[in-house]
């Protein structure tokens, strides 16, 4: 995607060699046309694969999650990281790292939400390591739903996340692959 190339590029900003900051795209503010055109490439890429549930953790995954399901005219569920006075205790459960927050954070998706018969469609806004969306992936095999593909934003092919995905053959798709961050700005893949 060209268009979210070009905000990277103007709006991104390289915090380290290994951390991009995209709040005034993805996360603080979210472009809501930015978004549904993402959520239209996605939903394009995977309209075939008979998804009936996008996932995502919150919060960053959950406008272009909803973009997604929102084109493919199916729900949308997200995990949530912290357990609340609402929270489901009936849910499945993956103790994950977070790397851009420093913390272990117990991801929990009720299992009212995800059944055996579904066909799951992973969002997330950016890989690093992976430990997010792993701990995604098991709760999908936990509930024995099918797992047809994870749609990732931006790609941090310099860390291992992405291929610590397809090395478990999963089949993931991304908008916008960066292959460095450093002095020199933001270098892209392709």
């Amino acid at each position: 995607m060209e268009e979210l190339k070009e905000r990277i590029k103007r709006e991104g900003v390289v915090a380290s060699q290994q951390v991009l900051k995209l709040d005034a795209i993805l996360n603080h503010q979210v472009d809501p046309a930015l978004t549904m055109e993402m959520g239209r490439e996605f939903a394009a890429r995977f309209k075939a694969d008979g998804v009936t549930k996008v996932v995502t953790v919150e919060s960053s995954g959950i406008p272009v999650a909803f973009a997604v399901a929102l084109e493919l005219g199916v729900p949308m569920i997200f995990a949530r990281r912290k357990k609340t006075l609402l929270a489901d205790p009936d849910s499945y459960v993956e103790r994950v790292p977070s790397f851009t927050k420093g913390i272990v954070t117990d991801l929990m998706l009720p299992k009212r939400f995800i059944k055996k018969e579904d066909r799951v469609l992973l969002i997330d806004d950016i890989i690093a390591n992976g430990d997010a969306a792993r701990g995604l992936v098991k709760i999908i095999h936990s509930s024995e739903a099918t797992l047809v593909g994870t749609g990732i934003v931006v790609e941090k092919c310099f860390q291992s996340g992405a291929q610590s995905l397809r090395d478990q053959g999963i089949r993931l798709e991304s908008l916008v692959r960066i292959q460095s961050l450093g002095e020199d700005g933001i270098v892209f893949a392709d």
